[in-house]
C-alpha cells in the first residue's frame, strides 16, 4: 500500500489536508489536478478528493475503489453529490467539523499498511465441548504476544466477560454497535473494547440478546481486523445467515471436539459442512485417539484439552479460565497458537 493520495488544487484545502494527514502520522501524494490523481488512484492507501476537481475527476472516469473521500471546506452543492455518487466514493465529509473522523480514517489507512489480522473460528463440535471457555484460554494467550480481539457471536452461549470475570467491566457491547449506520474506526473501536489481561472482547449484554445485524458485524469484523494482530470468533454451533457468512470470512476454522461416540459423530457432520468455507482443524476434548480422530473427521487434531480440576470453580471466582500458564489448558492453548500463527518469539 502506497501513501494517502490528496486531489485537490484549492490551496487552503490542500494545506489542511495535509496537515491532517501530518497528524495522523502519514505524508500524502498531493494531485493538483486529475490527470495526475491517475497515477496514484489505485495504489493509495486512502483518496482524498477536494471539492474543487471532484467534477474534473468524474470526467476522466476513474476506475471505482474503497476508501475514497470527496471533501469540502463548509457546505456541499448537490452537484457535487452526483460526482461523488458517480465516483464511488464512500463518504462525503465538510472541515473543520468533520476533522476527528478524517482523523481516524487516515490512522485506520495508516494501521491497515503493516496489520491485516488474521481470523480464527472456534465452534463446538457438540453441546458441552468447552468452546467458549477454550476461545477464551486461546485469546488469553495470544494477547501475551500480539494485538487480540476476541468477538462472541453465541447469543445462547455463557458470555465472554462472564468466562473471563469481566462482566462488571463497562465498554463496547453488541447491543451498542448493533445500531451502527456508518464505518468504524479501527482505533476508537480497540479503545472501547473491555479487556481482560490485555485481551479486547465484544459479548452481549446481560438480559435477552437481539439479533445481529449483518451490516454492524460486518463493520464490527472489518474494524477488529484493521485494529488488531488476531481476531477470534466464539461462533454458534448453529448457524444463521449472519455467522455462517462470518465462518466464510475466517482464514481457519478450529471445530472443539468431544472425544466420545455421540460427540465424534455430531462432529462429523459439522466439519463435512464446515470443509466447503477454508481450512478447518480441530481440537480433542477427553478420550479418543488422535489417530483415529484425524481418520474419522478428516481434519487434523492441534492439540488435546485435558481435564483441569478447580477449572469451574475458578471461573466461578472471576479468575478467568487460566489460572497457571503451567496448566494443561493454558499449554494446549499454547500448542494450538503456534500451529495457527507460527512459533513463539
Amino acid at each position: 500500500m502506497e501513501a494517502p493520495l490528496v486531489i485537490t488544487g484549492d490551496p487552503e484545502l490542500g494545506d489542511e489536508l495535509v496537515r491532517l494527514c501530518a497528524a495522523a502520522g502519514v505524508a500524502p501524494v498531493v494531485a493538483s489536478d486529475a490527470t495526475r490523481a491517475l497515477t496514484g488512484w489505485g495504489g493509495a492507501s486512502v483518496v482524498l478528493v477536494g471539492l474543487d476537481l471532484v467534477e474534473e475527476l468524474a470526467a476522466v472516469a476513474p476506475p471505482r475503489r474503497r476508501a475514497a473521500h470527496l471533501l469540502a471546506h463548509g457546505p456541499v452543492p448537490d452537484r457535487a453529490f452526483r460526482h461523488a455518487v458517480s465516483l464511488g466514493l464512500e463518504d462525503v465529509a465538510e472541515l473543520p467539523r468533520s476533522e476527528e473522523w478524517l482523523l481516524e480514517v487516515l490512522a485506520d489507512a495508516a494501521e491497515s499498511e503493516v496489520r491485516a489480522g488474521r481470523v480464527v473460528g472456534l465452534i463446538g463440535g457438540a453441546g458441552g465441548t468447552g468452546t467458549t471457555t477454550f476461545a477464551c484460554a486461546l485469546g488469553l494467550t495470544a494477547a501475551r504476544r500480539s494485538s487480540t480481539v476476541l468477538l462472541d457471536l453465541d447469543a445462547q452461549g455463557p458470555g465472554l466477560d462472564v468466562v473471563l470475570g469481566i462482566d462488571e467491566v463497562s465498554g463496547l457491547q453488541w447491543e451498542t454497535l448493533g445500531q451502527t449506520t456508518g464505518r468504524l474506526a479501527a482505533r476508537s473501536f480497540r479503545e472501547a473494547l473491555p479487556r481482560r489481561d490485555g485481551l479486547g472482547v465484544v459479548t452481549w449484554a446481560q438480559g435477552k440478546p437481539r439479533a445481529l445485524a449483518p451490516f454492524a458485524v460486518r463493520e464490527t469484523l472489518a474494524a477488529a481486523e484493521r485494529g488488531h494482530d488476531l481476531v477470534l470468533l466464539d461462533l454458534p454451533r448453529h448457524l444463521d445467515g449472519v455467522t455462517d457468512e462470518m465462518t466464510a470470512r475466517c482464514d481457519r476454522l478450529v471445530v472443539v471436539v468431544r472425544g466420545d461416540l455421540p460427540g465424534l459423530s455430531s462432529a462429523t457432520r459439522l466439519v463435512h459442512g464446515l470443509r466447503e468455507r477454508g481450512p478447518v482443524s480441530c481440537v480433542l476434548r477427553g478420550g479418543g485417539e488422535v489417530d483415529d480422530v484425524q481418520r474419522l473427521l478428516g481434519v487434523p487434531v492441534l492439540a488435546r484439552i485435558p481435564q483441569q480440576r478447580g477449572l469451574t470453580e475458578e471461573i466461578d471466582l472471576g479468575r478467568g479460565p487460566l489460572r497457571s500458564r503451567r496448566s494443561g489448558l493454558s499449554r494446549a492453548a499454547a500448542d494450538v497458537l503456534d500451529l495457527l500463527t507460527g512459533p513463539r518469539p
